[in-house]
C-alpha cells in the first residue's frame, strides 16, 4: 500500500533530502515521516546525493542549493534526467542564484512551515 498524506491522497514513499545543516536535515525528516513518507535518506553534498541517487532513485527530492563549498545544481541536473521531481530550498528567498534552466523549478524558502512543505510534495505530480 502506498503512503498517504492524512486526507488520503498518496505521498512519495521515498524522499532523498539534501541539506548540509543537520538540525534543518532532521527537522524536515522529522515532518516528511509525520506527512507519512515511509522512507526518508539525508545527504549533505553532491559527490554523497549522487552515490544515493545512482544506488535508489527517490521518488522526490529536497536540494539546499547552498551545500559547504558546492552547490545543487549537478544533483538537479541528474534528477531532470530521471524525471524525478523536486523543489530547491534556500535560505537566501529570491536572491538566490539559480541557473535560468531552473528557474521555473518550486523552492522553499527555509525556514519553511509544514503546510509550505506538504504543499511542494503535493506538486510533485503535476
Amino acid at each position: 500500500m502506498a503512503p498517504a498524506f492524512s486526507d488520503g491522497s498518496e505521498c512519495p514513499a521515498d524522499v532523498l533530502i539534501v541539506e548540509d545543516d543537520p538540525i534543518i536535515a532532521i527537522d524536515f525528516e522529522d515532518r516528511l515521516l509525520g506527512f507519512g513518507v515511509t522512507s526518508v535518506r539525508t545527504v549533505g553534498s553532491v559527490a554523497q546525493a549522487l552515490e544515493a541517487i545512482a544506488r535508489r532513485p527517490p521518488d522526490f527530492a529536497l536540494l539546499d542549493v547552498e551545500l559547504i563549498r558546492e552547490k545543487s545544481f549537478a544533483i538537479a541536473d541528474r534528477l531532470v534526467a530521471l524525471k524525478i521531481p523536486f523543489v530547491f530550498v534556500t535560505g537566501y528567498g529570491a536572491d538566490a542564484s539559480i541557473p535560468s534552466v531552473f528557474a521555473a523549478r518550486p523552492r522553499l524558502q527555509k525556514p519553511c512551515s509544514s503546510d509550505a512543505l506538504e504543499a511542494a510534495l503535493r506538486m510533485r505530480r503535476a
